[in-house]
Parts: C-alpha cells; sequence; structure tokens
C-alpha cells in the first residue's frame, strides 16, 4: 500500500542523509572484507572450522543469559555502526564468483552478503565489552525477515569496490531492525546502490529459545527518525498479518478487479461460466510456473549447522530471475524485494524444492514469487520454509499474466499488494 511507500521513502532519504554513509573520498582499504567478516563471526559464535555432523555444544553459554531486557544497558545506535568492502577492484580472482554473463553482478551474491552482515551488525551491537577478543557470545542471532531491499541502481560493475555501511535503528525486547547501505567506488567517488532493512532476532545458544537484546537509544535528530520508521514498519506488519488473504477477504475494489478479469475470460460464443479462453496478449498464470531442486550441502551451512539464509536468497533470486527472463523475453533488472519471511530453519541433508510464479503484471513491471518447501528424504515430510517476493522490470514489451482459478486470483492480488507496497501504485 502507499503507507508502505512513503515509510521506505523516509528511510531511503535518512539513510542518504544519515551519519551511516562517510565522506566520499575515504578510501576501502581500513575496512574489512566481508569474507574477514565471515570469519570474525565464526570466531565470536564457536563455529565449527570444518563440518561435522554434530554441531558445537553451546548450551553451556546459556548461563550468561540475562534473565531480563532490564538487566542489559542501552546502547546508543552509533555504537554499532559497522563497515565492510566486497573488494572487486583489488581482488581480481574474486570478480568470477560475482560476475554475470551480462558483464554485471550477480545480485543473488549481494543477498548472501547482506545477510553476513546484517548478522555481523547485530553481533557488534550486543557484543560483551569484557569478552574480549576470542571470547563466544551466548545469542544465537538469525534473520527473520528481510522487510525490504530498494534498489538506486540497476547496473552493478563488476570491478569496482562495494562498501557496506549499516547499523541497528530499532529493537524490541529480542528483535532488532539493522538498516544498511550499498555504495560502489566508480570514478573515485561512491554511487549509492541499495539501501536495506533487515529484521534480526536472538535465541539462546542452541537456537530453542528467544533471548534478550541491548535495547538501542537513538540520540541525533537522524536516529530518532530511523528509530521511529523501525515502530512504523513494526506497526504495519502487524497490520498486514491482520489484513492477510489467508485470514480475510479481498476487499470490494479487489474483488472487482477478479471479477472484471473472471468476464474477460469467459467465451462469448457460449453462455457458461465454465467455457473459459484466455484473452488476446496474456498468459494464464498456471503456464509461468517454473521450478527447480536443491540438495542441501554442508558446504552451504551457516554459523550454527543450518543452511545459510543468504544462500537461499540467492537461489530463490536466480530462479525468480530466469523465470521473469523467459517470460519476458529479454533481460529482467531487479527493482525491489520484500517481506522474505525465514518461517522455519533449514536442515543440512534436506531436499529444498522452488516454485516461481509470476503472479502479477503492470506496465513494464512484474512480480515474481517463489515458494521454497523443504522435504524431508526419510519421512517424506513438506513444510514451507520461505517465500520470496521480487520485483523486476523488463524494457520490452510482454504480456500480461491471468489468474484462472480462485486460489490464482488470490496469488494475483497478493502481487498486486506486493507491487504497490514496493514499486508504485496503479
Amino acid at each position: 500500500n502507499m503507507a508502505s511507500r512513503r515509510i521506505f521513502s523516509l528511510f531511503c532519504r535518512a539513510g542518504l542523509q544519515s551519519n551511516l554513509v562517510l565522506v566520499r573520498h575515504e578510501s576501502s582499504a581500513t575496512i574489512p572484507t566481508i569474507k574477514e567478516v565471515r570469519s570474525r563471526l565464526q570466531d565470536i559464535v564457536g563455529a565449527q572450522k570444518f563440518y561435522t555432523v554434530e554441531a558445537e555444544d553451546r548450551s553451556k553459554l546459556a548461563s550468561q543469559l540475562p534473565g531480563s531486557q532490564d538487566e542489559l544497558t542501552a546502547r546508543r545506535a552509533a555504537e554499532s555502526e559497522q563497515q565492510a568492502v566486497i573488494p572487486l577492484g583489488s581482488n581480481v580472482a574474486l570478480r568470477d564468483k560475482y560476475i554475470n554473463f551480462h558483464k554485471g553482478i550477480r545480485f543473488g551474491r549481494i543477498l548472501e552478503d547482506l545477510d553476513t552482515f546484517a548478522v555481523w551488525v547485530s553481533y557488534q551491537h550486543n557484543k560483551d565489552p569484557s569478552m574480549g577478543e576470542g571470547g563466544r557470545s551466548p545469542l544465537s542471532i538469525v534473520t527473520a525477515l528481510v522487510d525490504r531491499i530498494g534498489m538506486h541502481e540497476q547496473f552493478i560493475y563488476p570491478d569496482c569496490d562495494i562498501r557496506m555501511t549499516g547499523n541497528v535503528t530499532w529493537t524490541g525486547k529480542t528483535s532488532m531492525e539493522v538498516t544498511m547501505h550499498l555504495e560502489q567506488l566508480r570514478l573515485e567517488k561512491w554511487h549509492k546502490l541499495l539501501d536495506a532493512c533487515f529484521v534480526m532476532v536472538a535465541r539462546d545458544p542452541v537456537n530453542k529459545g528467544s533471548a534478550f537484546i541491548h535495547p538501542v537509544v537513538p540520540e541525533t535528530d537522524k536516529e530518532k527518525e530511523l528509530f521511529k520508521l523501525g515502530e512504523s514498519h513494526r506497526d504495519m506488519r502487524k497490520q498486514q498479518s491482520l489484513q492477510s488473504l489467508f485470514r480475510q477477504p479481498p476487499t470490494a475494489d479487489e474483488r472487482q478487479v477478479i471479477h472484471d478479469m473472471f468476464l474477460g475470460t469467459l467465451d462469448p460464443k457460449s453462455v457458461s461460466f465454465r467455457s473459459r479462453i484466455k484473452p488476446e496478449g496474456t498468459v494464464w498464470l498456471e503456464e509461468t510456473i517454473l521450478k527447480n531442486i536443491i540438495i542441501c550441502h554442508p558446504e552451504k551451512r551457516n554459523l550454527y549447522n543450518k543452511i545459510f539464509g543468504g544462500y537461499l536468497m540467492r537461489q530463490a533470486f536466480e530462479l525468480g530471475w530466469s523465470n521473469a527472463c523467459l517470460y519476458c523475453k529479454s533481460r529482467p533488472f531487479v527493482e525491489a524485494v520484500d517481506d522474505i519471511v525465514f518461517r522455519r530453519p533449514v536442515e543440512v541433508g534436506s531436499l529444498l524444492f522452488m516454485s516461481s510464479e509470476v503472479v502479477y503484471t503492470h506496465k513494464q513491471y512484474l512480480q515474481v514469487r517463489v515458494h521454497a518447501e523443504v522435504v524431508d528424504p526419510k519421512t517424506g515430510d513438506h513444510e514451507t520454509s520461505n517465500i520470496f517476493h521480487f520485483t523486476f522490470s523488463c524494457p520490452e514489451p510482454f504480456p500480461k499474466v491471468m489468474p484462472k482459478t480462485y486460489a490464482e486470483s488470490m496469488l494475483y492480488l497478493s502481487g498486486k499488494r506486493h507491487y504497490e507496497s514496493s514499486v508504485g501504485r496503479a
């Protein structure tokens, strides 16, 4: 809806003006690389350097957890400010990992790095100074939600450094919002690439229950604005949950949209609701399905011996992009990523079924939904782990997507809502 667009617009403006963005001429040479950040995270958590079936026993660290948030001191927003660099300008070998066949950047790799960086910022906000170097944190911090990623540039260069900047801008009792900005060094100037907002949650050492975090205290006007924005995001998520199509029927306007589309698919030669024809210049939604299956190997594990959430986002994005490419018959560009909820962890050894659909189209935009489902090969049980929402644009004209069944109509309306909240209203 329009409210979420206005809120994110404020978020972008606050990010542009905030002290998170450093002086433009500063070098990235003194900033840790994202690879170094991953290594430091392993030390903080005490993660295994080499995979074994049994995860590292962290249960003894539970005694360090507070009984309530009142036992924890408040932290200034500036205390968690962190930077990291993806050194594409200086590390030639690294470029092969990031470059795509359009001589740009694989955006899925950026999603992986954002996920890592958000965890790093969260641990810095909650670090215990008495722990010292090499000490282990009793917290298990994981990504709960990718609230929003908004793009400033469609093309990211594969041979220029990318600087990541972020801090904790809002906290609840066990969750926190991490605001991040990416910039790229081109012609000796830093150019904004994207803004991102991740919601992180703290768990106990064995990832079985919630854990309290340090509250953040905004001091400057900009920090206070971002904190209020976090409050607005939380309230909006609650409202959207209550208005979900899984709970509430479509609005009157939405019902009219679906009914008009339904009438447009009836065969005028047959006075029957069952005789359907596809209108010219459209594609049935059921014909846009593109699937993939992933074997979850230990190589893609996270700090806690589960499958890395950033890897799941990359796989979902690349499947969604492929679907958009086939649908448009031209190169699609990512415009926004929003509302990625991590519903449950994915175990090493699982089979991950991914199914993508083009669920909504408007002008040059199309909304792609990717549903990820974990299958336990031993029991055959299926359970949804994630639902991903990606907004793409294509420069070439393409047909409209047309739902046929009521279930597809709900997918269409859900896609319409995501599009309107991330890009614009029809």
